[in-house]
This record gives C-alpha cells, sequence and structure tokens, in this order.
C-alpha cells in the first residue's frame, strides 16, 4: 500500500511540474519579438500548497527578467517560504541589463526550483543551478526541455553556433515554381500564408532579400495586417547599384534597412559622416561591405557581420539564386515552404544546382511538419 501510494504521489508530482513548466512556457511566448538578443522566459511560482502566488514573463530587452516579473506579483511575500518556482530557462547568474536571477531566488526562502532547460549563454550555462544548489535549494532540470528548446530556437543557435539561425521561406507552385516567366510572383499563395508571414516578420531580428528580388518586386518587407515590431530589412546588393526609389531606400523605415555589398567606393560614400551631411538625399539605413566571392557577395561573411550588429534570426525572402546560394552554403536552418495548389508548368524554379549530383547526397529534411494554412499546405523542416 505504501509502495502504491509512492507511485501515485511521484505520477501527481510530475504531472504538477508538467502542467506549471506549461504554464510558464505559455508566458514566454508572450514576449515574442520584442526581447531579442535575449531569450524567451517565464515564469510560475507555487506555493507549499500547490497554489499559484505568482507569474511573470521577460516583457521586453532591457526589461526585468521573469523571476522578477513573478516575484512582484506576489501578494504575500510570507508565501515564498517552501515555494516552488518553475522557470523555462535556467536562472541567469551574472550582471547584465538586470542583477543576477539566481542570486536573487538563492536569497529567498523557497524550497525547489523547476528548470526546463540550461541556458547555453557561456556566462551561465550551469552556474545559475550551481549557485541555487550552494543554498540549499532542490533544482529538477528537463521539465518539458524540448518544448523549451524549440521556444528559444533563435537563441539557443545563436548561443551554440556563434551565427544567427536563419530560415529560408519559399512560396511555390504544386510543380515547383514561385514565379511565371516574367518574374511575376503575385500571388502564389492565398491570403492566409501571406498573413502568417507578416506574423513571421514580426519575430525574427531581420528579414533578407537578394537584388534580384529587389528590382522585380519592389517589396515593402514590414509587418502589416497582425501587429508586431518592424525587423530590420536586409538587401544585398553586390555592386550597390539599385534605385534610391525603391520602398527599401525610400519609405518611413528606410533607417531600418541594410545593405550588404563589395563595393568598397560606392559604400564609403554612405559610411563616412561628412559625406552624408553633404548629401541632399542619403541613405538614412546601414551599409556594410564584406568581401566579393565568385562574383558575389560572401554570405558568410555576409551573415557573420549581420551577426556582429546583434542580430539573431533573419527570415529570408528571396528568389530562386539567393535562396539556393544560402542552402548549398549550408546556411538555411530550417526551412518554410508554401505550397499552392496551383499549376504554371513555366517559370522560376524554387530551388536550382544545390550541387547535389546523386541521391546519396541528397538533403533530407528533419523533424518535418506538415500544415494546412488557408488553401495552401506548410512544410516545415529544418536542415
Amino acid at each position: 500500500m505504501i509502495k502504491k501510494r509512492n507511485i501515485r504521489s511521484q505520477k501527481d508530482s510530475r504531472e504538477r511540474d508538467t502542467f506549471f513548466m506549461q504554464h510558464a512556457l505559455d508566458l514566454a511566448l508572450k514576449g515574442r519579438g520584442k526581447v531579442s538578443p535575449n531569450p524567451l522566459v517565464g515564469c510560475v511560482i507555487v506555493d507549499v500548497h500547490g497554489h499559484r502566488i505568482g507569474a511573470g514573463y521577460h516583457k521586453k530587452y532591457g526589461g526585468a527578467h521573469a523571476e522578477v516579473e513573478a516575484l512582484q506579483s506576489v501578494e504575500t511575500p510570507d508565501a515564498l517560504k517552501d515555494a516552488t518556482v518553475y522557470v523555462t530557462l535556467e536562472p541567469c547568474s551574472h550582471y547584465g541589463k538586470t542583477p543576477s536571477c539566481a542570486d536573487l531566488l538563492a536569497s529567498l526562502p523557497i524550497k525547489r526550483v523547476v528548470i526546463a532547460q540550461k541556458d547555453p549563454n557561456p556566462l551561465v550555462n550551469g552556474s545559475g543551478i550551481e549557485k541555487l544548489k550552494a543554498q540549499g535549494v532542490d533544482v529538477s532540470l528537463g521539465v518539458l526541455e524540448k518544448e523549451a528548446e524549440q521556444l528559444n530556437e533563435f537563441f539557443n543557435h545563436a548561443q551554440r553556433f556563434g551565427r544567427p539561425f536563419i530560415t529560408l521561406k519559399i512560396a511555390q507552385t504544386v510543380d515547383g515554381f514561385l514565379a511565371d516567366a516574367n518574374g511575376d510572383s503575385q500571388w502564389i499563395t492565398g491570403k492566409a500564408a501571406r498573413k502568417k508571414v507578416h506574423e513571421w516578420r514580426s519575430y525574427y531580428d531581420a528579414i533578407m532579400i537578394g537584388r534580384q528580388t529587389a528590382m522585380i518586386d519592389n517589396p515593402k518587407l514590414t509587418v502589416r495586417h497582425v501587429r508586431g515590431r518592424q525587423p530590420m530589412r536586409v538587401v544585398l546588393d553586390g555592386p550597390f547599384s539599385l534605385p534610391r526609389k525603391l520602398y527599401l531606400f525610400s519609405d518611413k523605415y528606410e533607417a531600418k534597412t541594410t545593405i550588404i555589398t563589395w563595393n568598397k567606393e560606392a559604400s564609403l560614400d554612405y559610411v563616412d559622416p561628412m559625406i552624408k551631411l553633404m548629401k541632399h538625399n542619403y541613405f538614412r539605413g546601414k551599409v556594410i561591405q564584406v568581401a566579393k566571392k565568385k562574383g558575389h557577395i560572401d554570405l558568410k561573411e555576409a551573415i557573420s557581420a549581420l551577426d556582429s550588429i546583434g542580430v539573431q534570426s533573419i527570415l529570408v525572402e528571396a528568389g530562386q539564386q539567393l535562396g539556393s546560394a544560402l542552402l548549398r552554403e549550408g546556411l538555411v536552418d530550417k526551412v518554410e515552404l508554401f505550397m499552392s495548389p496551383k499549376l504554371l508548368g513555366s517559370g522560376t524554379r524554387s530551388i536550382m544546382d544545390l550541387g547535389i549530383f546523386a541521391m546519396r547526397d541528397i538533403c533530407v529534411l528533419k523533424e518535418v511538419t506538415w500544415k494546412q494554412i488557408g488553401e495552401d499546405m506548410l512544410l516545415t523542416g529544418y536542415r
């Protein structure tokens, strides 16, 4: 009887941990698109009787961390005695924009901290857990870890690999075309799919296109149809010759546009502040000069340059050439491919020339899911 009671008690404990951690993950999601380059974090505090007494999430970059938000929501400080804190990411152990959350929690009369994922940031990476344990706090790690990892896939990737997480978005017909023979692609997908893309834009630090897409489509690359922040707009313009009348260089978000070029002479006109002052219609965005590789922009150097200015995630809304080049270079981490129930028969293929000549070398996407978005199907897969 005692053994059965213990088994039941352990099961109840696991279910309780899962329930409150899921709540913390749901809270963390509310900060999406607002906290980068910080991670998404949610926190729930439960008293000794199993009642939720506090909850919070990281709302914006530079603001209070989730643990602080949750603690500030606790109405009766005495309720913290022997309480359990559920947090989606290991509490920070260093002083950055805000004080150490690990030190704060360790100073309180809490009994237990349940953590979904260890922080991959080298400044933390287990030291927050050690600080808690050193003060006698019981620490449980790995509750809904997979869900927490996916929640912060941008942050985790940037910390572990030292470069931004790159998603390639493709919109194509069933027979694999993304534009007709004249380059027209409006609209292959339906309204629901296009709205989804605007939602994604608000989550990423930057949206990237090539010069061909800029010339043919003259896209705005703004967040519309949904509420959300406007990300950086990145256009790869090797020769630095795109007309300044394009939306990217003339609308109200001009300052959020970054041009990446290999043209040293042209870029200097916009890097030198004195020359800027002398020009009547100078470009108010940012210009980054990188190396030239086989007649084109060195993509790896371009991505590295974006990483150096704090970009952790990039949504690529490119045409065939840039999308294929990124795939060839091994720079794509995730593919979001919309397949429209339409046939074109000819035009521009979505992907060409990946340098693959045999089935044994074929690129296989992993963790693939399919989802219907309006009349279109969305394939999501990882490299």
